[in-house]
């Protein structure tokens, strides 16, 4: 017997759709099976009404860029005794892995599960999550986050390449278990030697599995890869013991690599792009890639801001991830919205902005069928939000700078903690 039930709100705002006042969802076994307003709803079917006056119905968010697993960095930071004080890029690297070499895989089981509470408590119901170690993988299986979970892949030397390669391709290759996808991810055009690209492309189109690559983050990256110079040559690759692979520079920018070894293609996630040239970007276009920014990530970290404008003058399909914890301050993609808004006044518009943690997140991560947006036959996963003012044309512009998660449904279910 299937279970069905009206879901009403004083507004019901779907992605590029104008906001339907006294809008509804009828949900029937985890899935929507018809929007509109409340009163043609109701007078088709006879299903329970759980109703939301002086709220808005929107759909959950997509955040298209997470590490999960580094969601309990800042207590591992207080309880440390490595001394944390990176004056750059390199110096993050080095002190992040300094900290994670004393951790251990119950440390990242609690982790990740807070990880998984803090995006659902804030309304975020899918993910783009790099997963490091994948015998964390069954953590993510047993939530109802949906999304895709990309395998990392590094290592300049073979034998460290290789044995990540060994232990993400089961995880990779199992059948996809409830709404979670898998894919890869080379983690970056200075942590992954030129000779395993190949691998990683064949491997890619072999399984047809989407990549996810942190590109063009920072300005020391664009240095190494151009000339070898730099302080990730200094002393990131050092600290590493990759000292033996450095010599090799490749005189052209982390976008132009990654084009020429086949790794950027429609079904990759291009995260940062921060520092790209006018030539990246028409790579990026013609490549079909989706960028998934970071703004709050790059601004603590003080590698930049990504030219905006250009990738909207270029049509390339934007998203928007959080990053970890080990460089911003919350997983909640309205506070990842807000700031957006806030650093791009000029070039992102509230309905930009929606669409970003919405149909785009979804689009980049490749699983619009699913969800991103509140459409018929997607799963039901929305948000019930608060501080709801405005008509027509102004409810969104003022949910998306002053609303407040009250509710969360994933799959239909009411998403049951400390909201």
């Amino acid at each position: 017997m299937s279970k069905e039930l009206i879901y009403s709100a004083s507004w019901l705002i779907n992605t590029d759709a104008p906001p339907v006042a006294g809008g509804a969802l009828l949900v029937r076994n985890g899935i929507i099976v018809e929007t509109g307003t409340l009163n043609v709803i109701r007078s088709r079917h006879s299903a329970p009404v759980v109703d939301y006056p002086g709220f808005a119905l929107l759909p959950g968010f997509v955040n298209a860029h997470t590490h999960l697993e580094l969601s309990h960095f800042p207590s591992w930071l207080h309880n440390s005794p490595v001394d944390y004080a990176p004056r750059s890029f390199a110096d993050w690297i080095i002190q992040l892995i300094k900290i994670k070499r004393g951790l251990t895989d119950e440390d990242y089981r609690h982790s990740i599960m807070e990880g998984v509470r803090m995006c659902l408590e804030s309304g975020t119901t899918s993910i783009g999550e790099i997963v490091s170690n994948p015998a964390m993988a069954e953590l993510y299986y047993e939530s109802s986050l949906t999304g895709r979970l990309y395998f990392e892949l590094l290592g300049q030397e073979n034998r460290l390449f290789q044995h990540k390669l060994a232990a993400a391709m089961p995880e990779v290759l199992r059948e996809e278990a409830q709404s979670l996808h898998f894919g890869i991810s080379p983690h970056s055009p200075y942590t992954i030697a030129v000779e395993h690209l190949a691998t990683i492309r064949e491997t890619a189109a072999t399984h047809s599995l989407p990549l996810a690559i942190h590109l063009s983050e920072s300005r020391s990256e664009v240095d190494f890869v151009f000339d070898g110079s730099g302080e990730l040559a200094a002393t990131f690759f050092p600290f590493v013991g990759w000292g033996q692979f450095l010599g090799n520079p490749h005189r052209c920018s982390s976008t132009e690599l990654m084009q020429r070894h086949g790794l950027l293609t429609p079904t990759t996630v291009a995260v940062h792009c921060v520092h790209v040239s006018g030539s990246d970007v028409d790579i990026l276009k013609r490549s079909g890639v989706h960028i998934a920014l970071c703004p709050r990530s790059n601004d603590l970290l003080d590698v930049g801001r990504a030219p905006v404008a250009l990738f909207k003058k270029a049509g390339i399909p934007l998203a928007i991830g959080t990053d970890s914890l080990a460089s911003n301050n919350s997983l909640s993609m309205w506070d990842e919205l807000r700031f957006a808004l806030e650093i791009f006044p000029d070039d992102l518009a509230e309905q930009d902005i929606f669409r970003m943690v919405t149909t785009g997140g979804a689009a980049a991560l490749g699983i619009t069928a699913e969800c991103g947006s509140l459409d018929v036959g997607k799963r039901a996963d929305f948000q019930v939000v608060g501080n709801i003012v405005g008509d027509e044309k102004s409810v969104l512009a003022h949910v998306m700078r002053e609303g407040r998660v009250q509710e969360v449904f994933v799959g239909g279910m009411r998403y049951v903690g400390n909201l």
